[in-house]
């Protein structure tokens, strides 16, 4: 790191990837710095700067420092161990130690030792704070090692699930025989991840609710679609349509495999083509209608937000806003563990729910390629009117947005 950069860092001040800290704290105290910075996307622990920016330099020789440093790194104090970056840099009279973490450490959830116990922590703003249950899970999730959409939902049963979708899911698309039996179906159920048997009571699994459930809102409240067409480029009051999609995400087919009940992804779809301009052009001698966004790009975008966004968020809803220049379609949850806008453009391929996922590959909504944002957001858009697809990972969302070109 440069002199420059580092001044500039400390001017900017403490913020959810820099931390000032003396170097003569205890342990404990930078082991969980380190561990809620490497819980969120890296970052840098200044050592020798206080909390005001005021350079006051390492107390320690440079040797002495990076060693204590290490060893706190390697798992006395922070596990799963890790390996930091070590540097130092002169300010006049005074060095400054940085320790720096890459975003896309691999091993989350990291817990610091604080006394005798071991403790999750994330940042908060320029606040470090020990992580509640719901946002140690999302960690766990993030990383590959929880499974969310296979869990139980306590209290539900066999009865919150729309028979009628997973008859038609077993018997017409994937071409199996159908159970006879209420105690067949659950034994049907549980082996295919929708149900779950726990110390006798058989209930559905989050995955089954959201993909079959009868009224899934009752059991999830952030499983839906807000979707909003508002009159001109901006948020306000004045809207064409305001609509709150509901219901399970799996449409019910007939025997022709014809949409007989739409499901969520459907109805997102039906919102939007309805609150998008279209024109005729005339093409071959034939009167064809054209929307201003290539509807595969459209699909894509609704898809990967039902499939992919982060259902341990409660209360909060995927989001449709349509402007006179834009769509953005908003997926509630950070980006899955290792993923990054750049691999997404790549083709890159992970999944946060995996039964959800694979559920609407058989129905044909994901890509059977994995290669969806590249081929059908990203290139579509670049066809249709020459813009760039963006693909915004901010705060607790990821944003699609797409824009009407000239």
């Amino acid at each position: 790191m440069l002199r420059t950069e580092l001044l500039e860092l400390i001017r900017n001040g403490e913020s959810s990837g820099v931390e000032f800290k003396r170097d003569d704290v205890h342990p404990e105290r930078v082991a969980k710095e380190l561990c809620a910075l490497a819980n969120l996307e890296g970052g840098h622990l200044l050592l020798g700067v206080e909390n005001d920016g005021t350079i006051s330099g390492l107390t320690r020789s440079v040797g002495n420092a990076e060693e204590w440093v290490m060893n706190i790194c390697r798992g006395d104090h922070l596990r799963p161990p890790v390996i930091p970056y070590w540097e130092t840099v002169a300010v006049n009279d005074e060095t400054v130690g940085v320790v720096s973490l890459p975003a896309d450490l691999p091993d989350k959830p990291y817990k610091a030792k604080q006394g005798q116990a071991w403790q999750v922590f994330i940042r908060r703003g320029t606040t470090s704070v020990e992580a509640s249950r719901e946002e140690e899970a999302r960690l766990y999730q993030a990383a590959g090692l929880l499974r969310y959409d296979i869990r139980p939902l306590a209290g539900t049963s066999l009865d919150d699930l729309d028979l009628r979708r997973l008859r038609a899911y077993f018997q017409i698309v994937r071409e199996q025989d159908l159970p006879q039996s209420h105690e067949e179906w659950e034994t049907l159920l549980i082996n295919t991840d929708f149900m779950v048997e726990d110390r006798g009571h058989r209930m559905a699994t989050i995955g089954g609710v959201l993909l079959f459930g009868l009224n899934p809102n009752r059991w999830l409240p952030q499983a839906g679609i807000t979707a909003i067409a508002y009159e001109g480029t901006e948020r306000d009051y004045a809207t064409r349509e305001d609509a709150r999609l509901r219901g399970p995400i799996a449409p019910l087919l007939d025997e022709q495999r014809e949409i007989e009940d739409r499901g969520l992804i459907d109805q997102a779809l039906d919102f939007i083509n309805r609150n998008i301009p279209h024109t005729s052009v005339i093409e071959g001698g034939r009167r064809t209608d054209r929307a201003a966004y290539p509807r595969d790009a459209l699909r894509e975008a609704v898809v990967n937000a039902v499939a992919h966004r982060d259902y341990t968020i409660a209360v909060t809803d995927i989001e449709i806003a349509i402007f006179d220049n834009r769509i953005e379609i908003v997926s509630p949850g950070h980006l899955p563990n290792t993923v990054t806008v750049e691999k997404m453009r790549s083709g890159y391929r992970a999944t946060r729910n995996e039964l959800i996922k694979e559920v609407l590959r058989d129905y044909q909504y994901v890509d059977a390629h994995g290669l969806g944002v590249p081929r059908k957001i990203v290139r579509l858009m670049r066809e249709l009117n020459g813009t760039e697809a963006e693909l915004i990972e901010e705060d607790d969302r990821f944003v699609v947005r797409l824009l009407r070109g000239a």
